[in-house]
């Protein structure tokens, strides 16, 4: 059952994860330039970016969805709240069970410094401790080596590999598997 109340911030010692607001915009629109090459190899929606306005449209319907409990995307700042590093969040809510699925994504002038790993962390703790939740799950394409190390770091168990999943993001005429970790309270 969703909570009468999800918090629209969550803090770690380095970082301001935070609902996501319109004005917050620019800075994404910066921090997915920036990560395109990156962000192509795995990500559908970066195959076509959005332009500045867009992602001002899109963050005002993140913002909706959040109120709504659809989906609780966050985006990850420092701890001043000052840079934009990345963008995380729960998708596939199910109330009912409750579960969730943790995603993520690390500007790529800040990779490497463990920010997926502590953003990941925070929400697992966060969706278990805050939410109720009763299974956390990441999934990822089974070449994200990066990403299923996020997942092994946490604890999170290998559930399944699903062949010939997906198409891959980048290249639509390659299959590939998923990867589905899980943590279960």
């Amino acid at each position: 059952m969703k909570p009468d109340h999800v918090p629209a911030s969550v803090q770690t010692p380095r970082l301001l994860l935070r609902a996501p607001r319109p004005d917050d915009a620019p800075a994404v629109y910066r921090a997915v330039m920036a990560s395109l090459p990156e962000l192509r190899r795995w990500m559908e929606w970066a195959q076509q970016p959005l332009d500045e306005a867009g992602y001002r449209e899109n963050l005002t319907r993140a913002a909706e969805r959040f109120v709504s409990g659809e989906e609780l995307r966050y985006l990850v700042w420092d701890a001043a709240g000052e840079i934009l590093l990345g963008s995380s969040g729960f998708h596939a809510l199910n109330w009912s069970v409750p579960k969730g699925e943790i995603g993520y994504w690390i500007d790529s002038r800040h990779t490497g410094q463990g920010y997926a790993t502590e953003t990941a962390r925070a929400l697992t703790d966060f969706g278990f401790d805050e939410l109720g939740f009763r299974r956390i799950e990441i999934r990822c394409d089974a070449l994200n080596a990066a990403s299923a190390a996020v997942a092994a770091r946490l604890g999170f168990t290998l559930d399944a590999r699903l062949i010939n999943d997906k198409v891959a993001a980048h290249a639509p005429h390659e299959l590939r598997d998923t990867l589905i970790f899980s943590r279960v309270r």
